[in-house]
């Protein structure tokens, strides 16, 4: 049996989790965490680059945020469902990586596949902790898993944060995994169309939103999440 995460994050895309959270991710690695990416698409149909070079990125990405593990499950670009097909994929990778926490998709967002992706993975975090949903791995039926806690990154359209995750100190190692997607962002050098996240101004942007979002709760950086359910405290004294 492999070695169990703390910390799984869920993307639609190669670079959703390095955009939508990838200085959480950094932190908690280098805080001694295992941490992992679970991609559901390699990005077919993106406008700029090829599968091989995401797939090259991806790993070069996972390098830098000190990944434990990064799986991609092939799913259509696209065109993939929130069936029950696509949805025991997700599960069978939630009850073999058995994760603490999950971080998934934005709930709603530009690209269509952030939505989804994000209803997916939902639904599969909680059909994962049912033990008459059978599932196998390497042959082996799988013992069902829930994890403790799931949280939603934002992407592109603001949303209003539930919290927020203090990443002072890794939004560098953030913006460096962004870049290590190289076809997908700005590059002077490439000949490929132009799109919205391969503008000059994308990353700048993209690091101005950490800083706003740590202004909010007093810090440099930090990354806003957003949680399906009410949060609670025990005592106010847990609170920043």
């Amino acid at each position: 049996m492999e070695e169990q995460l703390d910390l799984l994050a869920i993307a639609a895309h190669p670079d959703d989790a390095e955009l939508g959270c990838g200085g959480i991710l950094a932190k908690h690695a280098a805080l001694g965490y295992r941490v992992g990416i679970l991609d559901l698409t390699e990005g077919q149909l993106g406008t700029r680059g090829s599968v091989a070079e995401r797939r090259q990125e991806a790993s070069r990405a996972s390098e830098i945020l000190g990944l434990t593990a990064r799986h991609n499950l092939g799913f259509e670009d696209g065109r993939f469902l929130v069936d029950e097909a696509h949805r025991n994929a997700v599960m069978t990778q939630i009850r073999r990586f058995r994760p603490k926490v999950l971080l998934i998709n934005a709930p709603s967002d530009r690209h269509p596949d952030h939505g989804r992706g994000s209803q997916l993975a939902l639904e599969a975090w909680f059909y994962a902790g049912l033990r008459k949903l059978e599932t196998t791995w390497n042959g082996e039926v799988q013992e069902p898993w829930r994890p403790d806690q799931v949280y939603h990154y934002i992407q592109f359209h603001e949303l209003t944060p539930s919290f927020s995750v203090d990443i002072t100190g890794y939004e560098g190692v953030k913006m460096e995994a962004i870049r290590a997607f190289s076809s997908q962002f700005y590059d002077p050098t490439r000949q490929e169309p132009e799109t919205v996240l391969s503008s000059a101004a994308f990353l700048d942007q993209v690091r101005a939103r950490t800083a706003v979002w740590g202004q909010q709760i007093g810090v440099e950086h930090a990354e806003a999440l957003v949680a399906p359910r009410t949060l609670g405290v025990s005592h106010l004294m847990q609170l920043l």
